[in-house]
């Protein structure tokens, strides 16, 4: 980081930032890697489902987290936090173990939901704490950090509408017109990533092409503002994977589909199933028709594109 290191942390007592979760519109997923991760090429949506991390002076050397909200007694206070990651990444790159934070996390974003919460919650912190500790650092650095800690945590920083490729961490920006409405069908439980990559591989019948592109349909779809067309174009390799470890998954997919959503799609590695409306009014008729079913622990309705992680002023 070709940032200056300050001798001592500044003077701020608490600094608060949210993060979004997001929505995979597209997700190819290629061959298993040598260092274990699966080649994608994903286009990710930022929705308006936030996590906040909430960063303040703490006793030396001592990184601590408490968390409240949205599945939090699902989340491992820990060094297996990637909070507490993220801040220590950060600490460690500076050279200041000496330097200590508490971390106070306020979950929306489901756990394991395949919306990226955790990496909200990482790309949060490691702005939250920069921001604590008096560092003048560019947002195009942290993202580097991120890309340290896991394949999603860069996005959230980004925000927006974005392309990802790689692990799914090199990021370029993709054209969208206008705003989209989804309606998010919660599921009991959540789903390993490992295990979903892990029975996609089971399945797979056939070696997946090389290079692995973006369907040209759904950028096409986003850069003229169409939600027929977007809706049209979503897809998710790993779908298939997601439902069968999760069968539930086929209901809440028929039922928004018959319900009148303009496409349904597993959002990453599920269970979250994300319901495309035609417009704001839509989508609440769409979560009330829902709802009444009772095949989701819990809906809720979403815009996007929202930006990244930001700091909350006072």
């Amino acid at each position: 980081m070709g940032v200056t290191r300050p001798a001592a942390p500044s003077q701020a007592r608490l600094v608060r930032v949210r993060a979004p979760g997001k929505i995979n519109l597209a997700l190819k997923v290629g061959a298993r890697r040598d260092d274990g991760y699966h080649e994608l090429a994903t286009v990710f949506q930022a929705v308006s489902l936030f996590d906040t991390v909430s960063a303040e002076p703490g006793p030396p050397g001592r990184i601590e987290v408490s968390l409240s909200g949205l599945g939090a007694d699902l989340v491992g206070p820990d060094q297996d936090n990637l909070a507490v990651r993220a801040a220590a990444l950060l600490r460690r790159q500076l050279g200041r173990p000496e330097w200590g934070v508490r971390l106070q996390i306020d979950k929306a974003i489901p756990v394991a939901g395949g919306m990226a919460g955790g990496s909200a919650d990482a790309a949060a912190s490691l702005l939250a704490c920069a921001q604590l500790w008096g560092l003048p650092v560019e947002r195009d650095e942290l993202i580097e950090l991120a890309r340290q800690l896991g394949a999603d945590v860069p996005f959230p920083l980004v925000g927006g509408c974005a392309v990802g490729h790689d692990r799914g961490d090199r990021l370029l920006p993709a054209l969208q017109r206008g705003l989209n409405h989804w309606v998010l069908a919660l599921s009991g439980g959540g789903l390993s990533t490992a295990r979903v990559f892990q029975r996609h591989d089971e399945l797979a019948a056939t070696p997946p092409p090389s290079p692995l592109t973006v369907p040209a349909d759904l950028m096409t779809a986003l850069a003229s503002g169409d939600p027929v067309r977007l809706g049209a174009a979503l897809t998710n390799d790993l779908a298939p994977a997601a439902r069968a470890l999760a069968p539930q998954l086929d209901q809440l997919l028929e039922a928004g589909r018959s319900l009148g959503a303009l496409g349904a799609v597993v959002s990453g590695s599920g269970p979250t199933v994300a319901l495309l409306a035609r417009d704001s009014a839509h989508a609440i008729k769409l979560a009330v028709q829902l709802s009444s079913l009772g095949l989701a622990q819990r809906v809720l309705r979403v815009h996007g594109p929202v930006p990244g992680a930001q700091v909350i002023p006072d």
